[in-house]
C-alpha cells in the first residue's frame, strides 16, 4: 500500500514556474513507476509524465516537452515536477500516481494522490 500527497500547486502568471511535490509512504516508494496526470474542468485526464523506479528514464507528454521536467528522490520518498513557461492551457489539477508498468494510461497506475490545483491566469 502506498499513500500518496501532493503539494505545491497554485496561482502562477503565464510564463512562470511551479515545482509540484509527492510524498509517498511505505518502503516500497523505490519499486514504483510513478507519474503525473492532470485533468482540467471538462476534459479527461491526461498523462503529464513519468519515471521509472530507478530514476533512470522518464517521458513526457508532447504538450510538456521542454517545459516540465519530473524526477524523484528515494531518500525523501518523494517525486518533483519542475513546471516552467506555464500557460493557461497548463490549469488543470495535477494527480501524482504510483505503479508498476511504465505507461501512460492512467488505468495503470494502482495509488492516486488527491490532486494539487495549478491556475495560470494573469
Amino acid at each position: 500500500q502506498v499513500q500518496l500527497v501532493e503539494s505545491g500547486g497554485g496561482l502562477v502568471q503565464p510564463g512562470g514556474s511551479l515545482r509540484l511535490s509527492c510524498a509517498a509512504s511505505g518502503r516500497t516508494f523505490n519499486t514504483y513507476v510513478m507519474a503525473w496526470f492532470r485533468q482540467a474542468p471538462g476534459k479527461e485526464r491526461e498523462f503529464v509524465a513519468s519515471i521509472t523506479s530507478s530514476g533512470k528514464n522518464t517521458r513526457s507528454a508532447d504538450s510538456v516537452k521542454g517545459r516540465f521536467t519530473i524526477s524523484r528522490d528515494g531518500a525523501q520518498n518523494t517525486v518533483y515536477l519542475q513546471m516552467n513557461s506555464l500557460k493557461p492551457e497548463d490549469t488543470a489539477v495535477y494527480y501524482c500516481a504510483a505503479g508498476v508498468t511504465w505507461g501512460i494510461r492512467s488505468t495503470g497506475y494502482d495509488y492516486w494522490g488527491q490532486g494539487t490545483q495549478v491556475t495560470v491566469s494573469s
